[in-house]
């Protein structure tokens, strides 16, 4: 979601990782409210991502890269996740699965309680890991769409200011964000999001039950053929959330897809 086009801020509590999230070392933290399952989640993630196999949360939430030697992995994806621990924000991951105004990942400005502008500027990301849970497609695009690659999507945003696909911009409607997260993706020899904006998927469905499909797509050349391959991701937009209520107007807009 482009940053500029937030209108709203979300507080930021200061719990036990407050102290930490002052500091340098720690302006990447993960909220009390995140279960260890979903903790779980992005750490395996984005340790298969940057090749960093000791990344963790400390005790306070921080996120750690101290004492990581990369074992493969995405040499973008670690200049990334480094700019974000000793940069000049606050990242904030927070748990927001199952909410209807999220899909798979947003972020948006925060505020700290105290108003205290001499803090660092903090931004949350919000993540419904359940909406992760409703892709249906093929393996290699799968591989390329999850919750590591949602974080690294947003973090991108506040570390370089990027922007998403412009749908009225037909040479930008990829977006700077998603040609910086393709860049990793390349580096780790997967196919790469061919588009910021989904399109709706010609699928019959059950008149009964409110399901309409999208599907979103991924691209490889192959290096023996020279061919382009296309991989596809499917779910159902009605159960995902975080969109328009009218289907058509939201095929032709932006999709906030992370």
């Amino acid at each position: 979601m482009k940053l500029r086009l937030m209108i709203w801020a979300l507080c930021v509590a200061l719990f036990a990782f407050s102290s930490a999230a002052a500091k340098s070392v720690a302006h990447v933290v993960v909220r009390d409210n995140v279960p260890h399952d979903h903790r779980d989640q992005i750490i395996n993630k984005l340790r298969k991502i940057t090749g960093w196999t000791r990344l963790r949360f400390t005790t306070d939430g921080a996120l750690s890269i101290e004492n990581s030697e990369p074992v493969d992995g995405s040499k973008s994806a670690r200049n990334l996740l480094a700019k974000a621990v000793s940069g000049d924000d606050v990242i904030v991951l927070e748990d927001a699965s199952s909410r209807a105004d999220v899909a798979f990942c947003r972020v948006v400005p925060g505020r700290w309680l105290n108003g205290d502008a001499t803090k660092p500027a903090p931004y949350v990301v919000l993540i419904d890991f359940t909406d992760f849970e409703q892709v249906v497609g093929d393996e290699q695009a799968r591989a390329a769409f999850d919750v590591g690659w949602a974080v690294l999507h947003e973090i991108d945003h506040v570390v370089t200011n990027s922007a998403d696909g412009d749908a009225e911009d037909a040479d930008n409607q990829l977006g700077e964000c998603e040609s910086h997260i393709n860049r990793m993706r390349q580096e780790l020899g997967l196919p790469q999001r061919a588009n910021y904006f989904f399109t709706v998927a010609e699928l019959k469905t059950d008149p009964n039950f409110n399901t309409r499909f999208v599907r979103l797509p991924f691209e490889q050349k192959d290096p023996a053929s020279r061919r382009v391959k296309r991989y596809w991701l499917t779910w159902d937009f009605a159960a995902v959330g975080g969109f328009s209520a009218s289907l058509n107007r939201l095929a032709r807009s932006s999709a906030d897809i992370f």
